[in-house]
Order: structure tokens, then C-alpha cells, then sequence
């Protein structure tokens, strides 16, 4: 259902492409940073992640980035690096909603390493001249997925972050 809910999302995100309007914070040649910081979970432990992305709006309201996050807390100590891609539906007034799909590499102390997908979905709210607030869920799925040593393959979590654009 959370895969059919992203799609369409999707799929408005590429009809509107041709809408009228600036993209304001979010226009072809800005720049946003996220920052994260707080609690999440991964393979059934608890962890504090502390990272952050850049983005670069190559359309108005289409970003592509790379994040770095590292995990630290009940488990194995957990880096995390994405490539990443978001559409932000800058068009709709006082909160705009978003979607966006991410590869990453996830590299676990004392595990191998393991590669996954992801998508997620939000809304932003405007906090200052060029800050955000988002607030969404990430859905994320390991490939070649044991769950003899991973325990979960895929998982679903809350996505918040402040958002700073240039």
C-alpha cells in the first residue's frame, strides 16, 4: 500500500514539473542542507544518528544529493552513505509535500555490509527565509537480505529533519 501511495505521489510529482510558478527555495540551481540529528532504529536496535545531506535542484523542485549518517547507540556502530533524489511540490502553499528515493551502502561494525533501496515521503513547512522543517517516513529494503544475520530486511521509520537552503 506505502508502495502505491509513493507511486502516485511520484507520478504527480512529474505532471506538475510543467506547472507555472518559481520554485523559490526550491528552483532549478539552490542548494538545501539537511541536518539529523536523534533517535532511530535499525535491525531491532536503538540508536542516536547524527549526519546530514546537500542537495542541488538541477529543476525547480527536483533535488539530487548524497547524505552521510553515523549511528551509534545498542548495536554495532552503523555509517550510512546515499546517493538521493526528491521532488519537493514547491506549487502547493504553506506546506509543501515531498518524495524522494535513495540507493545506500550501509556499512555495520562486526557485519558485512549491505546495500539497499528506499523511498520516502513528507511534507516541509517553511521555519524562516530559507529554513524547513520536515517531517515524513522512510521506507527502506536490504538487497541480498540474510535474515539469519540482519534479523530485519526491510523497515519503515519516521523521517524528521531541519532543512537550510542557499
Amino acid at each position: 500500500m506505502t508502495r502505491l501511495i509513493l507511486a502516485g505521489l511520484l507520478g504527480l510529482a512529474v505532471m506538475s514539473v510543467s506547472w507555472a510558478g518559481a520554485g523559490g527555495t526550491f528552483a532549478e540551481g539552490r542548494t538545501q542542507f539537511s541536518l539529523v540529528a536523534g533517535n532511530t532504529y535499525a535491525f531491532e536496535k536503538s540508536y542516536i544518528a547524527i549526519g546530514g545531506s546537500a542537495s542541488y535542484n538541477v529543476m525547480d523542485g527536483l533535488g539530487v544529493g548524497l547524505s552521510l549518517e553515523k549511528w551509534s547507540g545498542d548495536g554495532p556502530g552503523i555509517t550510512k552513505y546515499s546517493p538521493l533524489v526528491q521532488y519537493v511540490f514547491y506549487q502547493v502553499p504553506r506546506f509543501q509535500p515531498y518524495v524522494g528515493a535513495f540507493y545506500r551502502r550501509t556499512i555495520i561494525e562486526g557485519l558485512p555490509s549491505i546495500n539497499s533501496t528506499g523511498t520516502r515521503a513528507g511534507v516541509m513547512m517553511a521555519s524562516g527565509e530559507n529554513a524547513y522543517l520536515s517531517f515524513g517516513f522512510v521506507n527502506e529494503t536490504y538487497l541480498d537480505c540474510s535474515k539469519s544475520i540482519y534479523r530485519v530486511c526491510s523497515e519503515t521509520s519516521p523521517d524528521i529533519s531541519v532543512i537550510f537552503a542557499f
